[in-house]
């Protein structure tokens, strides 16, 4: 008979007050709960499923939120929120005014340090864990709670490398399941599975950089969890735990497609299946458009490669791992060393697709600058994610890459409106450009069910007239025209209302900017980057330079965090919808 232990519990306080011998059914209850729950609701999956008893335990054995818990990344963290006092409201996860998908700080006081990005936790912990020696509360115990993918990245390692000369009270706890989103991959990770397996005879590598090292033990053994969570408990300096789990553990399914079932969308609790939407023809979305583009460009072109920093299967370049695979490389998650790597490959002669969620690509910033740019190597970064993601949030949010690169000498700065120009940009790039180009798109959808069209050379630094109008220009940039089109449509005066597709915010197309300012003195710039320096600053300093006098209004994401919630919420929530177009619009007509 099921005891409802989980109903009791509000706090790691409640949690403390059981017997261990009744936390194998909190552990039971509190999978289910999360699997009822984003069944209807949505959200990542199998991450938090896998560490149902390393939750449980962590916060049974140690004083948090004094002890302090970070998650490395946070989508390991869904049964940590029920257990610290958002079981109430867990329902609203990942929805506008609801919790987050992700720990934060804001959030809770028990969210030690906000994760969205990868391989931070060690550092962070470090950090804390430094400044509670120097304060003299040597008491305090710091934990980081990091997956085998996470910790492959160059940041874990610099954090590693300076926790092992400190006797700082860290604690590292790797959460060993053989994936992050897709399957982990690179030399550690064979380490690991050699490790796990018992073959592996050369010294331990955390021993060598001066941590007490034990493991691997079953992080579904409860009882062993805990007594071990005891003892290191008692252990001075840096420690590391190496746990084996299951992405998915208790959910038939999730087991077994750890791919699909880590963010799986609406599925059935009971029995596991996903619930499939009607079969009718749709766009495509922009990251099948890439995947699907870059192997139809690389047969023809033996010299195009395709790199991804551990997400082929987000940014489609699975299609190509899958056809051509000795030329895709997932190297993990890495983006400096994806970007650095790719300006290697370009220097001999090869053709580099870097493939990079927008705000991903903030962790490589110093390597297109120093690395690509300044030796004006002609990478081609493919910018996936860009704009508004939804309800991923304000880590996830790719608003800021037109404004961070925009200011990068040679670097060319594309934004398609639609799927055909995606690809004809990817076509015009692997030409033989003289320079680097970053192309950004969109989360989701097109707009566009005939797209694989024959490929037209897109002439660099062109844009385009998409309507004619007497009084008024709107200068869009990238797919957010489509929403324009439509707020212009439902205007007072849709006559009076010109709309042009500058497609390049870098080079501008000055003959046609020139020509705009001369014809309009009403201009209004739209952007689903940051109003702070992207593409409508770029508008008005070329105005500023030149002479002009116009009036110009910058739409665009406003100078603060956006949070989550869905993407036509978002842009209503600031006025980028199509209805706020409108109005805006309206009153400046």
């Amino acid at each position: 008979m099921q005891k409802n232990l989980l109903n009791t519990i509000d706090s790691p306080e409640d949690l403390r007050l059981l017997n261990p011998e009744d936390l194998p059914e909190l552990a039971k209850e509190l999978r289910e709960f999360i699997i009822n729950i984003v069944a209807t609701k949505e959200g990542h999956l199998g991450a938090s499923l896998g560490v149902v008893e390393l939750t449980i335990a962590l916060h049974y054995v140690f004083n948090t939120p004094h002890d302090e818990l970070i998650w490395d990344v946070g989508h390991q963290a869904y049964g940590h929120k029920i257990l610290t006092g958002r079981k109430s409201v867990f329902h609203t996860n990942r929805q506008m005014g609801g919790i987050s998908g992700f720990p934060k700080r804001s959030e809770s006081v028990y969210d030690a340090f906000g994760v969205g990005h990868a391989s931070t936790s060690v550092s962070a912990a470090l950090g804390m864990a430094i400044a509670s020696q120097l304060k003299g509360d040597f008491n305090k115990h710091h934990i980081a709670v990091i997956g085998d993918a996470s910790i492959a990245g160059g940041m874990a390692f610099e954090g590693l490398n300076h926790a092992g000369v400190t006797d700082a009270n860290l604690l590292v706890i790797l959460n060993d399941n053989a994936i992050g989103i897709d399957p982990s991959v690179g030399a550690l990770k064979q380490y690991l599975t050699n490790v796990k397996k018992g073959t592996q005879k050369r010294e331990n590598i955390f021993e060598a950089l001066n941590f007490n090292y034990t493991g691997p033990i079953d992080g579904h053994d409860l009882d062993s969890i805990i007594q071990e969570l005891k003892r290191l408990k008692s252990v001075k300096g840096p420690k590391f735990l190496h746990i084996i789990t299951t992405k998915g553990k208790g959910l038939k399914q999730a087991e077994e497609d750890q791919v699909r079932y880590h963010a799986p969308g609406k599925f059935d609790a009971i029995t596991g299946e996903l619930i499939s939407k009607p079969n009718v023809k749709q766009p495509p979305k922009y990251q099948d458009v890439f995947g699907h583009t870059i192997v139809e460009l690389a047969t023809q072109n033996k010299n195009i490669v395709g790199i991804t920093p551990a997400m082929p299967t987000g940014s489609s370049l699975k299609y190509m791992m899958d056809k051509i695979p000795d030329r895709a490389f997932d190297v993990g998650i890495a983006e400096q060393h994806a970007v650095t790597l790719a300006s290697g490959m370009a220097t001999q002669g090869l053709i580099p697709f870097c493939n990079i969620y927008s705000t991903f690509l903030q962790r490589a910033y110093d390597q297109i600058i120093h690395d690509v740019a300044l030796q004006n190597v002609p990478v081609i970064f493919c910018l996936d994610r860009a704009g508004l993601v939804g309800a991923d949030g304000a880590t996830h949010h790719g608003v800021y890459d037109l404004s961070y690169l925009r200011c990068i000498p040679n670097l060319i700065i594309f934004a398609p409106r639609n799927e055909i120009e995606l690809r004809n940009i990817m076509y015009t790039a692997q030409l033989g450009l003289q320079n680097p180009i970053a192309i950004r798109y969109p989360r989701g959808r097109g707009v566009t069910i005939d797209w694989q069209q024959p490929f037209s050379k897109i002439e660099i630094g062109t844009g385009a007239q998409l309507k004619e109008g007497s009084k008024m220009a709107v200068l869009s940039i990238g797919s957010i025209a489509k929403i324009i089109s439509e707020a212009i449509k439902n205007s007072n005066a849709p006559k009076s209302v010109a709309h042009y597709d500058m497609r390049f915010v870098k080079p501008l197309d000055d003959l046609l900017l020139h020509r705009i300012l001369k014809q309009y003195d009403l201009i209004i710039t739209v952007e689903d980057n940051s109003v702070k320096g992207g593409f409508g600053s770029t508008v008005l300093e070329f105005a500023a330079q030149h002479h002009y006098n116009n009036q110009i209004h910058m739409l665009g994401i406003p100078d603060k965090f956006i949070e989550h919630g869905s993407t036509l919420a978002l842009q209503e929530s600031i006025g980028l919808d199509s209805v706020g177009l409108t109005q805006y619009i309206n009153t400046l007509l």
